[in-house]
């Protein structure tokens, strides 16, 4: 028998650099490979040294690759900060920490029960975030303004809470961070600079009747597949969240409506919509049926495919369209299910708008409408029999 074979490991497994080298050529620089924890593996690190004259450029890199090779002999990895020795701690240990002195707080009277367990459910709503949008959180340290803000932006914006429920979530967030300060996982609480979120009116805007045609000629030209998408948000009033759950099978162009199964609408009922003639055609022209019945109509590329768009897809596509023609920020994604509500009771009634846009009542569409204290033309000129 012979010994089963195993795999050889080269030397930047064993060490963990590679030794500096210099490359001549059009550019002048000395590289070497060190390992990365962020990306569990090694990377490439580089000195230009094209700013020097050329007849001292080899004496340069003489110098510098004896002071390399002897920082990385000694232990220096230039992709290490050592104030954050503990922010490299895994991110799914601190959590597990983070859960479990919850839990023990709550048993001990630290934490009332009702706070221990408000708790638990938001950083489940956390963990549900990080999953659903595909973000990649390794090290604790990765836990900055950024991934805050991002994950804010999601509350309010993918989800569709109000702003009192994305202030809660920020409170939370502060009371994390804190606890991650007083461990030394973080610095410094990245969630102090964030500013609560006005607790008023809504926060977006319709879009104007002539900035709905600067986004039509741009998206259609420059990308049709995320057109689709705002076309969807416009007509169809499908709330973004559950827009990325639709699959093909779900269209009927029979009877042009659009199912919406209990599962994956907001209020826990199946209903259909109408799938209004511009947008089925546009969907005819684009080949949506094509693909299998089982695809989603909006995959990971925003074209229909088998893998679901990650739920904040749909608000990074619109916020680089956003950039592209100058909008202000008040548009939003979800803006273009204003406009489309506004538009159509503008054409057919608000109770047409009310039922396309699957709401209980006429005062939620109101508020759609920004007309919560409407009076109506009709009312004004009715003739009644006193």
């Amino acid at each position: 028998m012979f010994p089963t074979p195993k795999k050889l490991l080269s030397s930047k497994d064993i060490i963990g650099y590679t030794l500096p080298r210099l490359h001549t050529g059009k550019d002048w620089y000395v590289d070497f490979y060190v390992y990365d924890p962020t990306i569990d593996g090694l990377k490439r690190k580089k000195y230009m040294l094209n700013k020097y004259a050329k007849n001292e450029r080899k004496k340069i890199a003489s110098v510098l690759i004896t002071n390399l090779t002897q920082l990385l002999i000694s232990g220096w990895n230039p992709f290490l900060n050592t104030d954050k020795s503990r922010g490299y701690t895994t991110w799914d240990v601190v959590i597990k920490r983070y859960t479990d002195y919850t839990k023990i707080a709550e048993k001990k009277g630290m934490l009332k029960s009702k706070t221990a367990v408000d708790y638990r459910s938001r950083l489940s709503v956390l963990l549900s975030y990080i999953e659903e949008a595909k973000i990649s959180i390794k090290y604790v340290y990765q836990f900055d303004k950024t991934f805050v803000v991002d994950f804010l932006d999601y509350i309010v914006f993918d989800k569709e809470r109000s702003p009192k429920t994305r202030n809660n979530y920020r409170t939370w967030l502060s009371t994390f961070a804190t606890w991650l300060v007083d461990r030394q996982y973080i610095k410094e609480n990245c969630v102090e600079s964030i500013s609560m979120m006005k607790e008023g009116e809504k926060f977006r805007d319709a879009i104007k009747i002539e900035d709905l045609r600067k986004l039509k000629e741009y998206a259609l030209d420059k990308c049709p597949c995320f057109y689709l998408a705002c076309m969807m948000e416009y007509y169809t009033f499908i709330r973004p969240e559950e827009l990325r759950h639709i699959k093909i099978g779900y269209i009927s162009i029979k009877y042009q409506t659009i199912t919406i199964p209990a599962d994956v609408s907001k209020n826990r009922k199946e209903q259909a919509v109408a799938l209004n003639d511009t947008i089925l055609k546009l969907m005819i022209d684009q080949g949506i049926f094509n693909n299998p019945s089982s695809d989603y109509l909006f995959g990971k590329d925003v074209r229909p495919g088998k893998e679901q768009i990650a739920i904040n897809r749909f608000r990074q596509e619109w916020a680089r369209v956003r950039k592209a023609l100058g909008f202000p920020n008040s548009y939003q994604f979800y803006s273009l299910k204003d406009s489309g509500i506004r538009d159509l009771a503008n054409a057919e009634g608000i109770v047409v708008a009310r039922d396309q846009a699957r709401h209980s009542d006429i005062s939620i569409t109101n508020k759609y409408l920004k007309s919560e204290k409407v009076a109506h033309e009709e009312t004004k000129h009715f003739r009644g029999e006193l």
